[in-house]
């Protein structure tokens, strides 16, 4: 067992969502609310706003937490076009404008942060509007990383109330109580901190909006970090060095139903690194539709990106994802070529047991997947663990393990030191 990150750097209890009313951390997260579990089985309404530069991990793990409890959420661009280019690059479509929605009724409003993003949302009229209004008939809103400092905080929604943001920010907390909680619940706003504590975030809304057993429900198969765990690591075995060059050159494919928190998250984490990464769709078109609606742009066709030489190859999951991965000749001929050549490639959730032990690339290998599909790979023994690494293969199990795992790749590209220089800005620890 190796460790990946000093513990020294971090609390344990900081990576750990499901044990924060034990830390204090944020108010009772799972606790129960006699307010809310009447709507346990109800259907909510959510807008999540986005514009150029919002921080693609914060927005898509919101979106896709909330829409796991049911709601329907609607994403809607602040932009004269319903496409942004987030903050690493990330393309995303949005369902709306939110100048359609000035008429509609929502059971919370959250919003995503990142920069020039959160600044985006503050200017937009139409959004500070919809938002004033919705917080003056005592509804639910939200605001992470920037945003509660930049849009609530000057809209003068956050006067009075305890709150916080990202560390950079804290300052600009100009007429709220400022805390340092990863989540923070006054009333009827919740704040937070940043990438890091987005899952923290969202599944805080999904308690508020539906009840403790709901979020209970969504937080387990996302294989959140468990509370007995004693430090950050990976498992690695035959461990080598993955010489690549000063920017390594990484695939990260996507498909209809790949899962976006996991594919975001490697996305914008590698690219923190600066690693130079290419998004390439398997399907027939560059836009995707991922496992919770999310609208996902690549940035090529699969077909051009085989052309290129790549130092990493890395797939997200998602079920129906990994299924389009693994029909796909031409993917599993590029990751076959990646194996021969003793180059480094890694897949997470599903995509382990659906693409690689599926095509014969675990061959001698220890890895780990999703939970439900572990029985699925020859060699067992290292299933328990989050983030496996054998010589030049790299696995992991789900979408709360995604950023252990980008965090990983990292590692093992960069160093100890550069995995430790992208986490802490993430508020990851």
């Amino acid at each position: 067992m190796v460790v990946l990150l000093n513990p020294s750097h971090f609390p344990l209890c900081s990576l750990c969502p499901l044990s924060v009313s034990k830390r204090a951390r944020i108010p009772s997260l799972f606790a129960t609310n006699l307010s809310v579990t009447s709507m346990a089985s109800s259907q909510r309404k959510v807008m999540v706003p986005i514009a150029n530069g919002t921080e693609e991990m914060e927005a898509v793990i919101i979106v896709d937490v909330l829409r796991r409890a049911g709601s329907d959420v609607v994403v809607a661009s602040v932009e004269k076009e319903l496409q942004i280019e987030a903050s690493r690059k990330v393309k995303i479509v949005a369902d709306a404008f939110v100048s359609d929605c000035t008429e509609n009724s929502f059971d919370l409003i959250a919003l995503p942060g990142g920069m020039p993003g959160a600044s985006s949302l503050r200017d937009c009229q139409a959004l500070e509007s919809i938002v004033k209004k919705h917080a003056a008939e005592g509804r639910l809103y939200g605001a992470i990383c920037a945003a509660p400092a930049v849009a609530l905080d000057s809209w003068g929604l956050l006067k009075g109330l305890k709150a916080t943001c990202h560390p950079s920010f804290m300052d600009k907390l100009s007429t709220a109580v400022p805390v340092k909680s990863r989540v923070q619940q006054d009333g009827r706003v919740v704040t937070s901190r940043g990438p890091g504590t987005a899952m923290e975030f969202s599944l805080l809304l999904v308690e508020q909006l539906y009840g403790k057993e709901k979020a209970e429900e969504v937080a387990d198969p996302m294989v959140m970090r468990p509370c007995s765990a004693s430090n950050l690591t990976l498992h690695e075995v035959n461990a080598i060095d993955w010489s690549v060059g000063k920017t390594p050159q990484i695939l990260v494919p996507i498909a209809n139903g790949s899962e976006e928190m996991e594919a975001v998250m490697i996305i914008d984490i590698l690219r923190r690194a600066g690693a130079s990464v290419v998004v390439a769709s398997v399907e027939d078109k560059l836009e995707i539709v991922a496992s919770r609606k999310v609208k996902l742009v690549a940035d090529m066709l699969l077909e051009e990106a085989a052309k290129l030489p790549f130092d990493l190859i890395v797939l997200p999951g998602g079920l129906v994802g990994a299924q389009a991965f693994a029909n796909s000749d031409m993917l599993i001929n590029l990751l076959k070529k990646q194996v021969e050549s003793n180059k480094p490639y890694g897949a997470i959730c599903a995509s382990p047991a659906l693409v690689l032990e599926a095509h014969g690339l675990l061959k001698g290998k220890k890895a780990t997947a999703y939970p439900a599909l572990c029985d699925k790979l020859t060699d067992q023994s290292a299933v328990v663990n989050r983030v496996v690494v054998d010589g030049n293969l790299i696995t992991s199990r789900g979408p709360g393990t995604s950023m252990e795992f980008a965090l990983a790749i990292v590692k093992k590209l960069f160093g100890c030191d550069k995995a430790l220089a992208i986490a802490e800005p993430m508020v990851f620890f």
